[in-house]
Formats: C-alpha cells, sequence, structure tokens
C-alpha cells in the first residue's frame, strides 16, 4: 500500500519529544528513578595479552557500602552460545587493554568507583600486537564482510585492462580509528527479579537486546524487557548490545537489587566499539577522457583476536560507476585490539574517501572537470548486479549543487586562489547509501472518540522517529496528526528493527502503514461505528517484493570551500553544500538537522578525529574529549543543505530512502579535494592536519 495523501508527511513540524528533552524530563537509560539501587563500577585490564592470576578483592570489600566484587572466579555462568567480548567475566583471558576483567558493586557510585581503584590485579602478560599495517603475512580473508557482503568481487581483466589505460590513478589512501561518541554515555539499569529481567538500556534496538540477554542467562525471550523510550545518541556503537548489559544483569542476579551501570567516556573507548583504520589501495584506468575502463579497491583493516568484525569497506565502489572491469578485496588483521563494530555508514564512509579521492586524482590527470568527470562514468545498470536503479538521482545533484555553489565560476588550477594569506580552493565529492527495509509489526487501536494509539517497538535515537512516525502514521490513518498517539521504544510493544543502517523509517513505517490500512478496512466493515472498547489491529510488514529487482541507494554531491593558512597550516571551511536525492523527506526540519549533523561529522573527519594508538601498550591514548577532537560550531562556517525530491515507489510506502547516513558520506573527501585545489598538496592519509600542509 502506498500513502497517496500526504498532509503530514514532508512538513516541517517540530519534534514532539522536542519539549521534554530540553527541559530535562525525558528520562534517560541512567535517569530512570528506583528505590534501593545499587551501582556497579568496571576494572579495565592494564595489559593488552594475557591473563588474570591474581585478583585480590579484600581491600574494596573491606570498604563500607560495597556489596559485592565480580570476576571471573564468581561471576554468574553464562550461556555456552555467548561468545567473543560478550563472554564478560567468564575466564581469566585477557584479549585487549581495558577489558573488564572484574566488577565492583556498591550502594553509592563513588564508592563503587572507589572500590574498583583498590582491586588488585596480577596479571601473566604475553607479547601482543595492535598496530595495523600492510604486512600480507598478517593478514587473512574474512568469509564475509558485514552484515553478509562477499568480501571479494571481480570481474573482466584488470591487469590488462590497467596496461592499456591511457592514464591509471594508483595511491593508496588511509583513515585512522573513530571512536563513537555519543552524546549520552552508554548505560543500563538491571533488575532482576525472580528469574524475570527489565532492563532500562541507552539502546538503538531493544528487541535486539532481549534477544542476547535472554539467551546468555536462559531465558525466554518473553522473561525480558528492554526499555529505551529516549536515547541521546548511538552512531552505531549502541546497535547491539555490549559487555557492560551483561554486566548490569550478572551484578543484579548476584545482590538482588536493582543495579546501575554507566560506562565513562574514557571506558567507551575500550568496550563500546569503534571503526577500524583502513589502508586502501585505489587503482583507477581510464582513457584521456576520463571514461573508466578499470577500478580496483583493496582494502586492509583490523579485527581483534577475541571478536571478528569485517568492515564492508570497498562495497560502493562496486556500484558506484561503470567500469567493464572491476574488482574488490577485504583482508584483515587480527590484533590484540579492542573489537571493531558499526559507526554511522559503516564501510560507504571511509570507502569514499579513497575512491572520491581517486576520482578527482582522475580528473585532474586527464584535466577534466570532477563534476563531468562523474557523469561520464554514470552507469545505466547497477555494474554489480546487472538490475536498474530503482531510481537515481546522482546527476541531478551534480548539477544541482554546481549551480547552488557556483561551481562554474571555479579556476580548476590548484593552488592560484589566493587572498592575503590564505589559499582557498573548492572541491566535490558524491555520496551513498543503500536503502534498505526489514520486518516490523505495529499495533494501532482506535477508540471511540476517533483517537488513535500506535504502538511499534522503535527507537528514536535523536534522529526524529517520535514526530516521523506519528506523521505517517497521521497520513495514513487520514486522521489530524493531533489525534495520534505514538509509544515506542519497549520490548512489550510489537517487534521492530533497530534504529540503523538508515532504514528505521522505511522498516517501521512500512509496518505502520500495513496497520492503517486493516484498520481503515475495519473500520469500513463497522460503518464507522466504533465499539465502546474500541478497534485494534497488528500488522507485520512483509520483505520488499522488489528489492530483488532493483537495486535501491540514496545519492548526493557534497562541495566543499575551504581556507588554508599559508603560514600556520590551518584549514578552515567556511562553505559545505550537501545536495541529495533520498527519496521523499519525511520532515523537512528533522531531515535537514540529519544532513546537517552527518556532513558536520564529516568535516570532523576530514579535519580532527583520529584515535591514536600506542602500540607499546596497546591502548587509544587520546580517550576522552580533552584530546579527541571533533568539530564544533567554530569550526564551520555555513552548511546549505538541500535535497532533490524523488518520487521512488519501489522502496517503500512512504517512498522514504533513509538519510541517517549519507550525510557524512563523502565529506571527508570534498575537502581533501578542495585542500589540493587550494594547495596542489594531495593528502591521502585522515586527518588533514597541519604538518601535512607546511614545507
Amino acid at each position: 500500500m502506498i500513502i497517496s495523501r500526504k498532509q503530514a508527511i514532508g512538513a516541517g513540524l517540530n519534534r514532539i519529544d522536542g519539549p521534554k528533552k530540553v527541559t530535562g524530563t525525558a528520562p534517560y537509560a541512567y535517569e530512570h528513578a528506583l528505590d534501593q539501587v545499587a551501582y556497579a563500577f568496571p576494572v579495565q585490564s592494564t595489559i593488552a595479552k594475557g591473563r588474570v592470576v591474581v585478583l585480590d578483592a579484600q581491600a574494596a570489600l573491606a570498604l563500607p557500602g560495597v556489596l559485592a566484587v565480580l570476576s571471573h572466579e564468581n561471576s554468574p555462568r553464562l550461556s555456552a552460545e555467548i561468545k567473543g567480548d560478550l563472554a564478560v567475566l567468564q575466564s581469566d583471558q585477557v584479549a585487549y587493554r581495558g577489558q573488564v576483567v572484574a566488577l565492583v558493586v556498591a550502594e553509592t557510585l563513588e564508592t563503587a568507583r572507589h572500590a574498583a581503584g583498590v582491586v588488585v590485579v596480577q596479571y601473566e602478560e604475553q607479547p601482543h600486537e595492535s598496530e595495523l599495517s600492510p604486512d600480507a603475512n598478517k593478514l587473512y580473508k574474512p568469509e564475509k564482510v558485514n552484515p553478509s557482503y562477499e568480501t571479494d568481487t571481480s570481474s573482466g581483466d584488470i591487469e590488462g585492462a590497467l596496461r592499456e589505460a591511457a592514464v591509471v590513478i594508483d595511491q593508496t589512501y588511509t583513515t585512522p580509528a573513530y571512536h563513537n561518541n555519543p552524546m549520552e554515555p552508554h548505560a543500563t539499569v538491571a533488575i532482576w527479579k525472580s528469574g524475570d529481567v527489565t532492563l532500562y538500556d541507552s539502546t538503538q534496538g531493544a528487541h535486539a537486546v532481549r534477544d542476547v540477554v535472554a539467551r546468555a542467562f536462559g531465558l525466554e525471550p518473553e522473561q525480558v524487557r528492554v526499555i529505551a523510550p529516549y536515547v541521546g545518541g548511538g552512531f552505531g556503537s549502541k546497535g547491539m548490545p555490549h559487555p557492560h548489559v551483561l554486566l548490569a544483569v550478572m551484578a543484579s542476579q548476584k545482590v538482588g537489587l536493582p543495579v546501575k551501570l554507566a560506562l565513562t567516556r574514557q571506558q567507551m573507548f575500550a568496550v563500546a566499539g569503534y571503526r577500524t583504520p583502513t589502508i586502501q589501495r585505489m587503482r583507477l584506468g581510464a582513457d584521456q577522457t576520463g571514461r573508466l575502463s578499470a577500478i580496483t579497491h583493496d582494502v586492509i583493516e583490523q579485527t581483534a583476536t577475541i571478536q571478528e568484525f569485517a568492515e564492508q569497506t570497498a562495497i560502493v565502489t562496486r556500484m558506484m560507476y561503470k567500469a567493464e572491469n572491476r574488482a574488490t578485496t577485504h583482508r584483515l588483521a587480527r590484533l590484540d585490539v579492542p573489537v571493531p563494530a558499526w559507526m554511522r555508514a559503516p564501510g560507504e564512509c571511509p570507502g569514499m574517501f579513497a575512491l572520491e579521492s581517486a576520482m578527482d586524482e582522475l580528473a585532474n590527470a586527464c584535466g577534466i572537470d570532477p563534476i563531468e568527470l562523474r557523469i561520464r562514468n554514470e552507469p545505466e545498470i547497477d555494474p554489480e548486479t546487472g538490475h536498474p536503479f530503482s531510481s537515481r538521482g546522482l546527476v541531478a545533484c551534480l548539477r544541482e549543487g554546481a549551480q547552488r555553489f557556483g561551481w562554474q565560476q571555479r579556476d580548476p588550477r590548484p593552488g592560484v586562489w589566493v587572498e592575503g594569506r590564505w589559499r582557498v580552493g573548492t572541491g566535490i565529492a558524491a555520496s551513498t547509501y543503500p536503502t534498505r527495509r526489514r520486518v516490523s509489526s505495529a499495533r494501532i487501536r482506535v477508540d471511540h472518540e476517533g483517537r488513535y494509539t500506535v504502538l511499534i517497538d522503535a527507537t528514536d535515537i535523536g534522529t526524529g522517529a517520535w514526530t516521523v512516525l506519528t506523521q505517517i502514521a497521521a497520513d495514513a490513518l487520514d486522521a489530524p496528526i493531533e489525534q495520534v498517539h505514538l509509544e515506542i521504544g519497549d520490548t512489550a510493544l510489537p517487534q521492530a528493527s533497530l534504529a540503523g543502517g538508515s532504514m528505521g523509517t522505511a522498516s517501521w513505517g512500512t509496518a505502520i502503514v500495513e496497520a492503517a490500512h486493516k484498520l481503515r478496512e475495519r473500520l469500513q466493515e463497522v460503518r464507522g461505528a466504533i465499539p465502546a472498547e474500541g478497534l485494534e489491529v497488528v500488522a507485520e510488514s512483509t520483505e520488499n517484493a522488489y528489492a530483488k529487482q532493483f537495486s535501491m541507494h540514496a545519492f548526493g554531491v557534497q562541495f566543499a570551500e575551504v581556507r588554508v593558512n599559508q603560514d600556520s597550516g590551518e584549514v578552515r571551511v567556511p562553505r559545505l553544500l550537501g545536495v541529495f536525492a533520498a527519496g521523499h523527506m519525511m520532515n523537512a526540519k528533522t531531515a535537514r538537522s540529519q544532513l546537517l549533523g552527518g556532513m558536520s561529522m564529516g568535516l570532523s573527519m576530514a579535519l580532527h578525529e583520529q584515535s591514536v594508538m600506542d602500540p607499546r601498550f596497546g591502548d587509544y591514548v587520546n580517550h576522552d574529549f580533552a584530546e579527541y577532537h571533533i568539530a564544533t560550531n567554530a569550526d564551520i562556517g555555513e552548511i546549505d543543505v538541500s535535497w532533490i525530491e524523488e518520487d521512488d515507489p519501489y522502496v517503500n510506502p512512504m517512498g522514504a530512502k533513509g538519510i541517517g547516513e549519507i550525510g557524512i558520506v563523502g565529506t571527508a573527501a570534498a575537502i581533501a579535494n578542495a585542500v589540493y585545489h587550494a594547495t596542489g598538496i594531495r593528502v591521502r592519509d585522515l586527518p588533514i592536519t597541519l604538518d601535512k600542509l607546511l614545507g
């Protein structure tokens, strides 16, 4: 069922949850008030590899108010199904620095934190390796890359095409490790009562947490309830539970009280995931007019010895531009480091930095405008699958963006635009992100006065789901938005997919539309005479029947203007412009915020962010906001966000493609390309720091 009448959808409505959030009345996970609550604080390993040989908790247990100290010696046993990093406190083995080796539970947070500091841990240390390098002898090929993509792809004669190409780009690009730093830290409140568990958790998917906890403790899913109505950001790091969730449950089971556990900012750098660093070799072969004949993308990244995670970094190259001969590979180094995980636009974000930087280098080598180069290599069908695109607005974005940005006035020569002591340059890069949806369920009730209640276990991580889903429901029910009440973020509600992969609105909205359709049919059957007890329907969305017929992606283009100081190497970005083709926008206000936020994060990636590994200790040394630098308002001048309205009936009933991640994709490359245009210096290793632009 396609929504044909859109009154609420597209309007720039204020966020429904906004007043609660800005007044502090929206309870986040840690803020739920409970009687007789205890507090937990982790003890982390100080070595990168080895085993615990002595764990002396006597001094901690002697402190007033300390209730328990959990370790591998006395913690509740988890199911044998639970492997890797989630098998916390199940053995004496240490797989990375910062791994949790004990947990203190006390009557106050201050006591728990103090007691954690006096727990004595002695180790049998083993040699470790924690630094990513391109050493082929230490690399291996994973079976799949996240979530289940082919590791390698190849078609045609790559080497032959590169030998015959008039122009060849063969360069290596690197990105460092990045850490998700949502405003709300990872936090869980666990209540173990008579074998049933209630969790208040900061998560992107309450049902995903429920299922893991149930398996870990040998419970039925119905014995676990997870509540998460308000979540203060995630960027992927809260997509699946981390060890702290199971620790909170174990602690509550041990002491017989509700237990609160919130990770500190420093602890989040070890046990809550991060984006793997990458080493990416790009090879492009083209004729003198810039038309690609060959394209290869070879990726090296790291995973952890305790658990594998392989980011799908090269997948964008499989479908972005046409070339008869093409190949992509992924190789992993298994290191003694924390486990990498999802971070905003996993795969596409670092992969497009390499691809779009290489495309800019090809444009310069061929003497072709970077926009024209991309248009010349626009594919008619998906080069990987052979399927037609359900819609593909990249060329329209390129042309619209060029006009809005004033690209036509650009002098293509690098290093010639100088204003005082500042060198000025402009650059572009394309963006893309796949369009998906997952099966979800929704329940809708209507009372005898015509008021609707929509129930679905969706999650709002700050993206505006509270508001957007209400808009979708209002239009699907053909009702004023004031008559629609939404409830989300609770496993007591119908099951829904997690908030991630830019597919939340598509998945949840489809289920809501299906339920609304069923309810309207029921209302027709009773001829609008709603009984006193009201009416209720439940609907589950189905898999997208068009997903195997079409290639579905959102597209966009990022434009950047930079200024580079000739004396200091300082980079300023007075202008960013993004133009996107992402189907129908559900809410103009929340859409702009999401795209603007993604672009700001991309600027942060280009100029500031990097997690610095000290290989001597196997630890990221800048593990706080004092030294892990992110972009702030002072770093960014004007950001212009716009979009091209697309009518794509194949993606979902709302025609929405998802925008949570595409904003970050391409931004770093656009800024790096602009820096080259300003200075003539090509920075292939992020971030673009002052030292790389001096001399």
